[in-house]
């Protein structure tokens, strides 16, 4: 089945040490849906909680549509996730006795229906997200002196 991607959260690799993934559907409204089709969807500070044994995704922000007048909802609502029973119970154990994060990562169509990838991980440290942006930067400067190397004649 082909998959569209909607949107990104920018900052789920930085903040957190991603460990599993999971895809889940999601509850959304007419309005919420045209406008996720015209791009107008954001997870930038979202996460997901589990509430009365069910999960939420929390500051995922959805645009009001243009034309959607009186049927347009809260861009910020919480808004149901669709997992099994025996999901939900492992996300509840893995949250409660071992400190794990949900963070939504992408939202995507799956054919005609939004899903969400959900990512089981642990908030990184200060000095562990200083380590990522200096090894990123290192591996940069090694692409630039490479291609500009690469670019020099030999014997030069």
């Amino acid at each position: 089945m082909e998959t569209k991607l909607i949107a990104k959260n920018p900052t789920a690799f930085h903040n957190y040490t991603i460990e599993d993934k999971l895809e889940a559907g999601i509850v959304l409204s007419g309005t919420e849906i045209k406008s996720i089709r015209n791009g107008k969807a954001n997870l930038k500070d979202s996460y997901a909680i589990i509430k009365n044994g069910e999960v939420y995704i929390v500051g995922m922000h959805i645009s009001p549509y243009e034309q959607g007048n009186i049927f347009n909802k809260d861009p910020l609502r919480d808004r149901k996730l669709l997992l099994t029973k025996r999901e939900i119970n492992k996300l509840i154990g893995l949250t409660k006795q071992k400190g794990y994060s949900l963070v939504p990562l992408n939202m995507y169509f799956k054919g005609s229906l939004v899903k969400i990838e959900l990512g089981i991980g642990k908030g990184k440290k200060l000095y562990d997200k200083r380590e990522d942006i200096a090894k990123k930067d290192a591996e940069r400067r090694i692409r630039q002196q490479m291609s500009q190397r690469g670019q020099v004649p030999m014997g030069h």
